[in-house]
């Protein structure tokens, strides 16, 4: 599933804009990949984020992986459900598991981002 409103990475993150907002998680397709989540460490309220290093990791039965942040900015929310139940993003990736909220700091780094049509070729392939 990809969803025509966001933005996304060839990492596999989306992002949801809301002015100068961006809320951030990984795609359907991501989750689907690692498979069962079983823990999520994300940067703290306040921290920083810069794009394209990694802004915390996921671990999956079968493996762990970076999440790779998009964008720069400030962190303005963390998704605290995901402490205690990571295995929301396995069944909510798009709505209720949510990563981060940033506040953007670089509005022109979204004209890197992938639409839904280039993401869904870039999973096809």
């Amino acid at each position: 599933m990809v969803l025509e409103n966001l933005f996304y990475t060839e990492s596999h993150e989306w992002l949801k804009i809301d002015g100068d907002e961006a809320v951030i998680g990984i795609t359907d397709y991501a989750q689907h990949e690692l498979g069962d989540i079983v823990y999520v460490e994300l940067p703290d309220v306040g921290d920083e984020v810069t794009k394209d290093d990694a802004l915390g990791s996921i671990e999956a039965v079968k493996a762990v992986e970076d999440i790779i942040s998009p964008v720069s900015g400030e962190v303005l929310e963390i998704n605290e459900a995901l402490e205690d139940s990571p295995e929301i993003i396995n069944k909510s990736a798009f709505e209720d598991g949510w990563l981060i909220k940033v506040k953007l700091t670089e509005k022109d780094e979204l004209d890197d981002l992938l639409d839904a049509a280039a993401y869904k070729k870039l999973i096809e392939e």
